[in-house]
């Protein structure tokens, strides 16, 4: 008997992690893109930060002016994400402390183990929070237009089957020329006024999202290092 609950509890907390995955819109993650169970594919951009205060008044008034073109010469949607996230500072002062005990001279291995107890100390009062810019460049199938209930009902019973998922990759070669085209586009824009872009790796959008699916989880458990990042093969 105890061993027949133990078979009925398991079942549960698998069926369970089946309902939850259902809601999370994400088939897979390939050649640097993500695709989407509804067929549509994201690519996503992280973008260097410029001290906008530090510029001129004429500077300034140029990187509003090119931004306000480059929004007029796009005809898709961009998604615009900043992310504030606590930085894990743990590595670093084990490094440091590592460093003051190889270290030969007296005083400097004094002075490396007191700053590292002083960082130690600061991030112990405040938290060290790391700010990411992203710029998510869309993709998607066109589709009719339906009512927003439609579209709810319609996100809830996503169908991620076999013949699905096959039938997206037959055509994700050609989708996602289209998708790099429109990433070209988005990075000369901002690199005309000033700000430089760069597409994530497959692996970095993994870890992107499990951070964001996952937010305390990802905190205490690491991704492992052999994950299958390989091509899609068509």
């Amino acid at each position: 008997m105890p061993k027949e609950k133990n078979n009925l509890v398991r079942r549960r907390q698998r069926n369970k992690k089946v309902a939850t995955q259902r809601f999370v819109p994400i088939s897979e993650i390939r050649n640097d893109t993500v695709l989407l169970k509804k067929g549509g594919l994201r690519a996503v951009l992280e973008v260097e930060t410029l001290n906008f205060n530090l510029k001129s008044e004429t500077e300034q008034q140029g990187i509003i002016s090119g931004y306000e073109s480059f929004i007029n010469t796009l005809t898709f949607p961009l998604q615009i994400v900043i992310r504030s996230t606590k930085v894990n500072i743990d590595p670093y002062i084990e490094q440091i402390r590592q460093k003051a005990i190889v270290q030969e001279n007296d005083l400097l291995r004094e002075q490396t183990e007191s700053y590292a107890l002083f960082v130690e100390k600061i991030v112990e009062v405040a938290d060290i929070m790391q700010k990411r810019f992203l710029v998510v460049v869309p993709l998607d199938d066109t589709e009719q237009k339906k009512s927003p209930l439609s579209q709810f009902f319609s996100w809830i019973g996503i169908d991620d089957s076999k013949s699905k998922i096959t039938y997206h990759r037959k055509y994700f070669t050609q989708k996602a020329a289209k998708l790099k085209d429109r990433v070209n586009l988005v990075d000369a824009g901002l690199r005309n006024i000033g700000l430089s872009t760069r597409r994530l790796t497959t692996i970095e959008l993994i870890e992107l999202y499990y951070q964001i699916y996952n937010p305390t989880t990802s905190q205490e458990q690491k991704l492992p290092k052999d994950l299958n990042t390989s091509l899609m093969q068509i």
